[in-house]
């Protein structure tokens, strides 16, 4: 499929390193692709699901020890610790080629080895990136297709010199005491090696997309970020973009696939994702920063998904669909999991294969799907996917949200004073844990720009270049901070979120556009009550007021924390940091 030497030679290395049985280059081609469905099921590896409910919906079951992202078993291996950073699992490069040659060696002896030529992005885009993923596990292949555009065109955009991410993953015996989901981000190079969950297999995801594009745009003078990118049309039919970046369990899909609220929905008001995860964002001939979803698909949480919490993600998985570690209803092949609905299957297979009685399954406090099962669906499924979705020159931003769950400290929304201030916002993001108490405040943790997990080297350095990239951006979007979830004294929560959070996001475009004043604060400026859209809710003066409010005190003990967290990064964090802490210091009095 190509002369590419560079693709050839690694292509070379890496079958006498594998040894397998044979080679299939996948081309893209629906008939490629259907006999490799075909070959699943009959192997086990996959399960038809009804195909008149649950048209081209496809069943996989990982290992019991195999079903999420394992952090403690992800490295970066940069030539020096120190590049790496702190908040990463580091390990020489040479020494950890050695660790992973052994176990690669003969790993794939009796399979078959697919070659996955990808992008991330339209294929062609000036913002795309070509990944070849060597795998020996269909699971991966058919993935692969539905997350990333796969096949021959992509070999063609690539031609006969270009520059590759070279991703190798083979399943061996999936023994979590040897599993490595390694990054080499100056050598372009990713390995997977002992599993077979979508997360650290699917290597054009949070591997290539965030940790390895990461580096490559702080080399290369653009971002790599863990967000959603939405667009919001008014009534005029003007639509407006907005990047927002959430920790886990905070409702970023949600929010990237919102369904306006009734009265918004009568006034013309709509919502058109352009991605539910990933930015790739560059600064355009106009001097705006430009965003595209660098992915074709989405890989979701099942639990919890629903008609009421996520109609458009449901929507979504109705076709051309894998599922993953859900439940499954034995009388007519289709798929369950907690918080899709009131009615657990009667007779369903559970998540470890199991067959059971659904209902007293579910009342003894198991549960038929585990809590981390997936599904990853075609975003061209999504109702509400936007007509911007391919273009190669992505789209405008005009705001960036950083979010996180406060019980008392971060308002509803505020406003970063300027870019610096913004990157600061975002450096700072946290969430709590809930402690069993209502209302109690556990533990904060700091998620900055919900990228702890995910950046390809030193979190100081990556700082660094939020403020860097400020300097290049002669339009920046303005920044905003939201916090859905916080808490009165009872411990309920006080906004009622979901569709209801585009009020907010309509004062945040209001604010771009320079149509609405704002209160400054110690913290960034506040909404006016009457700018915020709260027709048809049942919210009191009173506790409007308290969503908008600061606590003082609150703020100083979260300082006491984010001076804490910054301390493990010594010398190398930026200047501005530092200063915006002592700024808000003084500001607290």
């Amino acid at each position: 499929m190509t002369n590419n030497k560079k693709v050839l030679n690694w292509l070379e290395e890496m079958k006498a390193l594998c040894k397998p049985a044979n080679v299939v280059w996948i081309d893209g081609s629906e008939a490629q692709l259907e006999q490799l469905r075909e070959e699943a099921v009959q192997s086990g590896e996959m399960i038809k699901l009804n195909q008149e409910k649950l048209p081209g919906c496809y069943y996989h079951r990982t290992a019991e020890n195999d079903v999420a992202r394992v952090e403690d078993r992800t490295f970066i291996c940069t030539e020096t610790e120190e590049e790496a950073g702190p908040i990463n699992n580091w390990m020489a490069p040479a020494e950890m080629y050695a660790k992973l040659n052994a176990l690669y060696d003969g790993s794939m002896e009796g399979r078959t080895m697919y070659v996955i030529p990808y992008s991330m992005g339209p294929v062609g885009s000036p913002f795309s990136k070509i990944g070849i993923e060597l795998t020996d596990s269909i699971y991966v292949v058919l993935n692969m297709d539905i997350m990333t555009r796969v096949g021959k065109e992509v070999i063609d955009a690539l031609g006969e010199d270009g520059d590759f991410v070279k991703c190798l993953h083979a399943k061996r015996d999936v023994n979590p005491d040897e599993r490595y989901i390694v990054h080499f981000p100056q050598d372009n190079t990713i390995m997977s090696v002992n599993s077979a969950y979508g997360g650290n297999v699917l290597l054009g995801k949070k591997c290539f997309a965030l940790r390895i594009a990461s580096y490559q745009g702080m080399k290369e003078g653009w971002m790599a970020e863990h967000m959603l990118i939405l667009g919001l049309e008014n009534p005029k039919g003007e639509v407006k973009y907005i990047c927002a970046a959430f920790p886990s369990a905070c409702g970023k899909t949600n929010l990237a696939m919102l369904i306006p609220p009734e009265f918004l929905k009568e006034q013309g008001y709509k919502v058109w994702t352009v991605g539910d995860d990933i930015a790739w964002l560059r600064v355009g001939e106009d001097g705006r920063l430009y965003a595209i979803n660098p992915e074709a698909g989405f890989f979701g949480v099942a639990p919890g998904t629903s008609v009421k919490s996520n109609f458009n993600a449901l929507e979504a998985t109705k076709k051309n669909t894998i599922f993953t570690n859900v439940a499954i209803n034995e009388e007519d092949m289709t798929v369950w999991w907690e918080g899709l609905d009131k009615n657990p299957p009667v007779n369903a297979i559970e998540w470890k294969g199991a067959k059971v009685n659904g209902k007293e399954y579910t009342a003894e406090g198991n549960k038929l799907a585990h809590p981390n099962s997936r599904f990853t669906a075609p975003a061209v499924n999504c109702p509400c996917i936007s007509s911007e979705f391919e273009n190669p020159q992505g789209v405008p931003i005009s705001a960036i949200v950083f979010g996180g769950r406060r019980a008392k400290t971060a308002p509803l929304v505020y406003q970063a004073r300027d870019w610096d201030h913004g990157v600061f916002v975002g450096a700072t993001m946290a969430s709590e844990t809930t402690a069993a108490a209502a209302g109690a405040v556990g533990v904060v943790r700091r998620d900055p720009m919900a990228m702890r997990p995910f950046v390809g080297y030193n979190m100081a350095d990556y700082f660094q270049h939020w403020y860097d990239m400020g300097k290049k951006i002669a339009n920046p979007p303005k920044i905003f901070n939201v916090n859905w979830f916080r808490l009165d004294d009872e411990g309920n929560f006080m906004w009622p979120g979901f569709g209801d959070n585009m009020r907010v996001l309509n004062w945040i475009l209001d604010r771009c556009e320079g149509k609405v004043d704002a209160v400054e604060t110690e913290i960034g400026f506040v909404p006016n009550k009457e700018d915020l859209q709260l027709e048809g809710l049942d919210l009191s003066d009173e506790v409007v007021t308290e969503l908008l409010s600061i606590d003082k005190q609150a703020w100083k003990e979260d300082l006491a924390n984010q001076r804490e967290f910054f301390a493990q990064f010594g010398d190398r964090l930026p200047k501005e940091i530092k200063d915006s802490m002592d700024e808000l210091e003084k500001r607290l009095g």
